[in-house]
């Protein structure tokens, strides 16, 4: 049998309730009960009454955010690639500190200033940084990293005028607003982006980091390839191209292809 309109009307309320926080009227449900015999007869008699459009019905839009739908769409992206981008880092970009395999893909922090490096504007010469070799514009990406050997590192994405020199923030990524990064200082983890900095409680230390940058949607996403969870989303309005972004003060982290 067809549930009554009333009855309809009592679900749609008790999910609204549900979404906002808010008491269901315990007036209406009285109501309904009392009501229920005879709505039963007239529906009986003349079929369905239309559906109303209920003004107690109020949605939280809030509840678009939710971690369980930003798990579905994240696990929805991640099954529509055909695989991680072929990420290299850009060795004009790379950090007297740093030290770039022949491959373009890993990179080994050093603490002792390189004298071999020749200076260029590309080139980032105080904090251990360095860009890719290519940006992202538009579309669905994906890159992964391992970073299961350093235990000092960042991992995201910068806009190409990103300054280069100097010690100051404007050049830090995470401090600025050009960078957006997942980062990692000993057994502290946080997301980083234009100075304000968002600890994130993870369980454990990720072997490797996976990055989805969702150009179409605006959303930054980094997860744990492992295990498919997702460590942190960062929705934004990204003013231009998107390059990934490295820094590592430990050690090595290496693009995975």
């Amino acid at each position: 049998m067809e549930p009554s309109t009333t009855s309809v009307e009592s679900i749609q309320i008790l999910t609204a309730c549900w979404v906002s926080g808010a008491k269901p009227d315990p007036v209406f449900f009285s109501h309904s009960r009392r009501s229920r015999r005879f709505l039963r007869g007239t529906e009986e008699a003349e079929g369905i009454l239309d559906p109303q459009e209920s003004k107690k019905l109020n949605f939280n839009e809030t509840c678009a955010w939710s971690p369980l739908l930003t798990q579905l769409w994240a696990t929805a992206a991640l099954g529509s690639l055909s695989g991680t981008e072929d990420v290299r880092i850009d060795e004009r970009t790379v950090s007297p500190f740093l030290q770039l395999s022949d491959d373009g893909r890993t990179l080994t922090f050093n603490a002792k200033k390189s004298k071999a490096c020749a200076d260029g504007p590309e080139r980032f010469d105080h904090w251990p940084n360095a860009l890719a070799a290519t940006s992202f514009q538009s579309g669905l990406h994906a890159w992964m990293v391992n970073v299961q050997n350093s235990g000092a590192y960042k991992v995201g994405v910068a806009l190409g005028q990103l300054p280069r020199k100097g010690s100051g923030s404007d050049s830090r990524l995470g401090h600025n607003a050009c960078s957006w990064v997942f980062s990692r200082y000993d057994q502290e983890f946080c997301f980083s982006h234009d100075g304000q900095h968002e600890p994130l409680g993870l369980l454990r230390c990720p072997a490797q980091l996976g990055v989805l940058l969702d150009l179409q949607a605006q959303e930054l996403l980094f997860y744990d390839p492992a295990s498919g969870t997702v460590l942190h989303t960062h929705h934004a309005s990204f003013p231009g191209p998107l390059f990934p972004v490295f820094a590592v003060a430990d050690q090595t982290i290496s693009i995975v292809h």
